[in-house]
């Protein structure tokens, strides 16, 4: 879709993998509103702090009230726990599906009416390549976003018909602070950013942006033979 001259609004985007996004779309042109908790924490130029807490629904309500003419939605606000699915804290775990989940579908669910007035939008969907692969010490976020995968399939589906293009965005590890603790190789979030904003532009339905994400998207296929071989 064009992007020069269109809306969207960020969620999470005060820092990390949002605040990329942010910076990205408003360099090509977009008038962009960085959603965030703290509005203050904001730090971009040209962009438009805007309060929103995606698991308060007053607080999603009152912001798809204060904008309007939003084409483009990134759905990028997420929380990792490291709970894990016997022993981790269930309150831990409901608050990933909070917000990874349910947040992405209330704020979805907010801001369709905006998308549905234009005749190109679009709606992108940070998932994570361990939407297809469960990983023990982070097994509530790995369902979690599984959900969210699913949730994006659904959504494809019924928005399809005002318009409204669906997308996931699958990348395995990036450096933010989400991923700080975890001592592994790990994505720019700038490189990612660019090709997340590519993907947009192209009307892609699904952009797996590391070779992680591709490896185990391929692995489906053989199911839990290929995808935990530890177990078999």
């Amino acid at each position: 879709m064009k992007l020069q001259g269109t809306a969207a609004i960020v969620t999470g985007a005060n820092r990390g993998f949002g605040r990329h996004v942010a910076q990205q779309l408003h360099d090509r042109g977009v008038q962009v509103y960085a959603a965030a908790r703290n509005p203050d924490s904001v730090d971009l130029n040209g962009v438009t702090p805007l309060q929103l807490d995606v698991t308060d629904p007053a607080s999603i309500a009152a912001a798809a009230a204060a904008i309007d003419g939003v084409s483009i939605l990134v759905n990028n606000a997420g929380v990792a726990t490291g709970a894990t699915l016997l022993e981790g804290d269930v309150d831990s775990i409901r608050h990933e599906f909070e917000t990874n989940f349910f947040g992405t579908l209330a704020v979805t669910r907010a801001f369709a009416p905006q998308l549905a007035e234009h005749d190109e939008s679009y709606v992108l969907n940070v998932l994570s390549a361990f939407s297809w692969f469960n990983v023990p010490a982070v097994g509530g976020y790995s369902a979690s976003k599984a959900a969210q995968w699913s949730l994006t399939d659904g959504l494809r589906q019924e928005l399809a018909g005002q318009g409204t293009r669906v997308a996931g965005l699958h990348v395995g590890l990036m450096d933010t602070d989400l991923t700080a603790s975890i001592h592994a190789p790990k994505e720019d979030p700038s490189n990612i950013a660019r090709l997340a904003v590519n993907g947009i532009e192209a009307d892609a339905f699904e952009i797996l942006a590391d070779e992680r994400s591709n490896a185990i998207r391929a692995g489906l296929a053989g199911g839990v033979a290929t995808l935990y071989p530890n177990l078999v």
